[in-house]
C-alpha cells in the first residue's frame, strides 16, 4: 500500500481570515483571556532578564545544550550553568552597558565565522575588489597562493559569482613548487583544476611561474625568478597587485617564505627561489617586499591546527625572520584576516 499526498491550493491569507470571521470560527483566533495570560507570563520574564548579563553562545551543534532551559520555581532557567567572568564587571551590569568591539587582528581588519560563511564572505569581498579595480584601471591583477585552504574559495567563486570580471582578470601565482606544471603537487595544476578551467579567463591573462625551463626545474642559470619579475613589472602598474591571497603555515610561513630564510624577506629581487623544510623542497615565490606593494592582502586561515600559530602571531610584532607572516604589512594598501572559529578559538 502507498499513500499520495497532494498539497492544497494556497489561498490569500486575507481571504482565509475574512472567511473565518464570517463563519464565526473562534478557534482561529486567540482569546482576550489567553492574550492577557501571555502578557502575564512574558512581561515578568523579560523584566527579570533585563538586568542579567547576556549569555555567551559560540554556536555550533556541539554547543546547543547551552540553550536548553527548564521551569524552576515558576521561572525559566538554563539547564546548563554557564560560568562567565566579566572582566572589570561591577555589581550591576545591564545589557545596555555592553558594546560591540571592532574586530581587529594585528591592528588590521578581522573577519571570523564558520568555514562556509567565511569562504562566502571572502569570495564576495574579492568580487568587490575586482569591481573596484575595474573602475580604476579596467583590469584586475590577482595573485593566488597554493595549499588546500583556497580550494573551497575556488569552488565558491565558480559556483556563485557569475558576474566576476574574469575576462579582465590577470591571474598570478604567489608561489610554486619546483615540479612540472602538470604534476599533482603543482600549485598551478590545482589552480587550473579547481578554478581556471571553470571560468572564462583569457589564456594570455594566466601567468604560471616559470619553474620548468629548458626541460629542467628551477635552475638558477635559467633565470626563472627574473623572468617572472620582469613580466610582473611589464603588466602590473608599479608591480602593485590589486589583491594578494595568502595563507599561513603552522610554522608561521606564508607564500614560500619560511622562517630563517636567507632570501625573499627584505630587499630585492621581487621573485626568488627558496628552500622548504617539506618536500618538494625547492620553491619559487614572490618576495615579502613585493607582496607588501599590493593594494589589498587577504590572509585566509582555517582549521584547529592553525590555532597555536594564530595565537602566537596575534602577540608578536614584525619579526619576519622568525615568522614571515608577521612581516606582511602593505605599505600603501590594507590587509584583512579571514580566520575561522577553530583557528581563532581552538
Amino acid at each position: 500500500d502507498y499513500y499520495t499526498y497532494v498539497p492544497t491550493k494556497e489561498r490569500d491569507p486575507y481571504t482565509v481570515l475574512i472567511s473565518r470571521i464570517y463563519h464565526g470560527k473562534k478557534d482561529s483566533f486567540i482569546t482576550t483571556e489567553n492574550l492577557l495570560a501571555s502578557w502575564g507570563f512574558w512581561s515578568p520574564l523579560l523584566d527579570g532578564l533585563a538586568r542579567k548579563s547576556p549569555r555567551l553562545y559560540p554556536g555550533g551543534p556541539q554547543n546547543q545544550h547551552l540553550l536548553d532551559f527548564e521551569m524552576v520555581g515558576g521561572e525559566v532557567s538554563f539547564v546548563v550553568k554557564e560560568a562567565v567572568e566579566l572582566m572589570g564587571a561591577k555589581d550591576e551590569q545591564t545589557p545596555d552597558q555592553y558594546k560591540t568591539l571592532q574586530s581587529r587582528f594585528r591592528q588590521n581588519q578581522l573577519v571570523t565565522a564558520w568555514p562556509e560563511e567565511l569562504i562566502s564572505r571572502l569570495a564576495s569581498d574579492m568580487e568587490a575588489a575586482a569591481a573596484s579595480a575595474m573602475e580604476r584601471a579596467d583590469q584586475f591583477h590577482l595573485a593566488l597562493s597554493g595549499g588546500s585552504s583556497p580550494l573551497a574559495l575556488f569552488k565558491q567563486l565558480t559556483a556563485h559569482h557569475y558576474s566576476f570580471p574574469w575576462k579582465h582578470t590577470h591571474v598570478w601565482l604567489v608561489d610554486e613548487r619546483c615540479v612540472p606544471l602538470t604534476d599533482t603537487e603543482s600549485n598551478f595544476r590545482n589552480l587550473h583544476d579547481h578554478l581556471l578551467q571553470h571560468v572564462r579567463v583569457p589564456y594570455y591573462n594566466i601567468h604560471p611561474m616559470p619553474v620548468h625551463l629548458n626541460r629542467r626545474l628551477c635552475v638558477e642559470e635559467d633565470k626563472g625568478p627574473e623572468l617572472y619579475a620582469n613580466e610582473i613589472a611589464a603588466l602590473v602598474t608599479n608591480s602593485s597587485f590589486d589583491l594578494v591571497l595568502l595563507g599561513v603555515g603552522i610554522d608561521g610561513h606564508t607564500a614560500s617564505l619560511f622562517p630563517q630564510s636567507l632570501v625573499g624577506l627584505e630587499g630585492s629581487p621581487d621573485v626568488v627561489f627558496t628552500e622548504s623544510p617539506a618536500k618538494p623542497h625547492q620553491r619559487m615565490t614572490l618576495s615579502l617586499p613585493l607582496i607588501n606593494k599590493a593594494k589589498r592582502v587577504s590572509v585566509l586561515v582555517m582549521g584547529k591546527r592553525k590555532h597555536d600559530i594564530i595565537t602566537l602571531v596575534s602577540r608578536v610584532g614584525q619579526e619576519p625572520k622568525k615568522w614571515p607572516i608577521s612581516g606582511v604589512n602593505p605599505s600603501s594598501g590594507h590587509i584583512t584576516w579571514y580566520v575561522d572559529y577553530e583557528a581563532l578559538f581552538g
